[in-house]
């Protein structure tokens, strides 16, 4: 499943562009977070394609980071022998969609529409997701939706998602903080997993910072399971 499942990420969250290193595919991501600016091994490598990975990421800019997946135990130790520290292990969570479009949010709660509203921007950029992670959501292909939730006779969250080989992809998902804690992050998660039904996907997926307790919580309270994980490595210094 590992390999269909980074598929969907790479397909719902795309970098600017792929740079071939040696053995290695770098993602040019141009502000767009670690997701998309990662080197990841595309078949077996040497230290010589480590080091054209990094020189690559120099030459567009970005911090030398690669993401290390399942099974890559033997690029970690190497990567660690160099320096390189542990950044942000991730898990990857989903769920099948017809377990979460059970029932509809309220009316005028939640909306899926593209493209995103000013305001979805806005609330998007208050929680960190700024102008590059907003033109990966754009790059994207569809189908894809914007998710807003309303509360309290107002717009409070914002979320993306993609669709590619039947599963939905939820990103930069966010509600604003003083807004939290009032149910409207799950009627986001119903309206995305009805949305996703409508469009032909059987499963709803995710990832999250292993970090973030408050969100794992929310995940596993809809039933939510971890399916996969990985971890970043990131040159020294530059974390």
């Amino acid at each position: 499943m590992s390999a269909e499942l980074f598929a969907v990420i790479d397909a719902t969250w795309p970098a600017r562009a792929l740079h071939r290193a040696g053995a290695f595919v770098v993602r040019e991501g141009q502000g767009g977070g670690k997701r998309v600016s990662a080197a990841s091994a595309k078949g077996p490598w040497t230290g010589a394609d480590i080091e054209a990975a990094t020189a690559t990421h120099a030459r567009l800019g970005q911090p030398a980071l690669f993401m290390i997946r399942p099974g890559e135990a033997a690029l970690d130790a190497a990567l660690a022998a160099r320096g390189f520290s542990v950044i942000d292990p991730v898990v990857v969570l989903a769920a099948p969609v017809a377990a979460l479009a059970t029932e509809r949010p309220p009316p005028i709660t939640t909306f899926c529409l593209w493209p995103p509203l000013a305001i979805m921007r806005e609330i998007w950029a208050e929680g960190g997701i700024g102008a590059g992670r907003q033109a990966v959501m754009e790059r994207a292909p569809g189908p894809k939706c914007a998710v807003l939730g309303r509360i309290e006779d107002r717009a409070a969250g914002a979320g993306f998602v993609g669709i590619h080989a039947g599963v939905a992809m939820l990103h930069a998902f966010h509600v604003l903080p003083v807004l939290r804690r009032r149910g409207l992050a799950r009627q986001m998660l119903r309206e995305a997993a009805f949305w996703a039904a409508d469009n032909g996907a059987e499963t709803l997926a995710l990832v999250v910072t292993r970090a973030n307790a408050g969100a794992l919580a929310l995940y596993g309270g809809v039933g939510m399971a971890e399916v996969e994980g990985y971890h970043y490595r990131i040159a020294p210094g530059a974390a």
